[in-house]
């Protein structure tokens, strides 16, 4: 059905590599998406889970660049699980990404019930909820795609953790004024922590920090050089276009 009578618009983001339908209002596939999708290391034979997957762009982002990796879509808003599913067929991917319409917070069984048992998820990546309630959106869906509870990232975590295999790696990101928050929730069954902030222009503070973890490691936390979006004209970097056009990894994709 064309784009124009469902409420949809069809958008071209990787430079034109991925085609995606969204809808008009609420959220948007944004910068965070593709961002993740570049942080998110993975090898042909893995089984990676995209929590909150929206209509699929980490997910299927990630399956465009790693030929072979099979790629699970977790998402709690079925009109949204539809397109997740729509764009993964009319991306060619549809034989290696599925859809799952699951809350998050469902319990283990639920889970295995939809084929994902637990420890057996190589990677696991996420864009959780991180704004703080204030002047919440009348849009139902853009309030669940941004507004972030008390036990938001704690919950979500918990679920990668149930998901991923011994030494698994859970990949996030979030607002880099809650660092804090995420380096405390990582600490519960995680090791081995990268982080990498994301600046919109040179000076400026951070606004996203991007974190790699691996499950039930003890190894000490590496902090990389960030990722600056735009020049002090506000012209795209060449690092940025490199990623968010040219499907190019960020350091923490590395294995």
């Amino acid at each position: 059905m064309p784009a124009e009578r469902t409420g949809a618009s069809d958008d071209a983001v990787l430079g034109g590599k991925l085609l995606i339908r969204q809808p008009r209002s609420g959220h948007r596939v944004g910068h965070d998406a593709i961002l993740l999708a570049a942080a998110t290391a993975a090898r042909a034979g893995d089984h990676a889970v995209d929590l909150g997957a929206g209509v699929g762009a980490a997910g299927l982002a990630l399956a465009l660049r790693v030929e072979g990796v099979a790629v699970t879509l977790l998402e709690v808003d079925p009109a949204l699980a539809a397109l997740a599913r729509d764009n993964a067929e009319r991306n060619g991917l549809g034989a290696r990404a599925r859809v799952v319409c699951l809350d998050v917070a469902a319990p283990a069984n639920a889970f295995a019930a939809h084929g994902l048992a637990a420890g057996k998820a190589d990677r696991v990546f996420m864009n959780p909820p991180f704004n703080v309630a204030g002047n919440p959106s009348p849009d139902r869906r853009r309030r669940l795609a941004h507004v972030a509870g008390d036990e938001t990232l704690g919950r979500w975590l918990g679920t990668a953790a149930r998901l991923l295999r011994p030494q698994g790696i859970a990949t996030l990101i979030w607002r880099a004024d809650g660092l804090n928050a995420v380096l405390a929730a990582l600490a519960d069954g995680f090791g081995a922590v990268t982080l990498l902030p994301v600046y919109p222009k040179p000076g400026a503070p951070a606004i996203r920090v991007l974190a790699r973890a691996v499950k039930a490691s003890r190894a000490p936390l590496t902090l990389l050089p960030g990722l600056v979006l735009a020049d002090a004209a506000g012209k795209p970097t060449a690092e940025a276009e490199a990623v968010l056009r040219g499907n190019v990894v960020l350091p923490l994709a590395g294995d």
